[in-house]
């Protein structure tokens, strides 16, 4: 039998639902966009990180905070 997994939203989500939830699974973490719940990608802690460091440096834009 399969653990369902505790899904998790920002409080900074609109109540509209279109939002990105997170969920642990195991040692890995698991995403899904609330729109489509069925659709899941997994990723390590560290992964995610990472890719939150790189978009709040705006790696992705090559902006940088002293460029704002």
């Amino acid at each position: 039998m399969t653990t369902p997994m505790n899904w998790h939203k920002s409080s900074h989500s609109g109540p509209e639902g279109d939002c990105v939830e997170i969920a642990t699974l195991g040692p890995a973490v698991a995403l899904r966009e609330s729109d489509d719940p069925g659709t899941v990608l997994t990723t390590t802690p560290a992964a995610l990180d990472g890719l939150i460091r790189a978009v709040k440096a705006d790696v992705f834009t090559g902006r940088t905070e002293a460029g704002r």
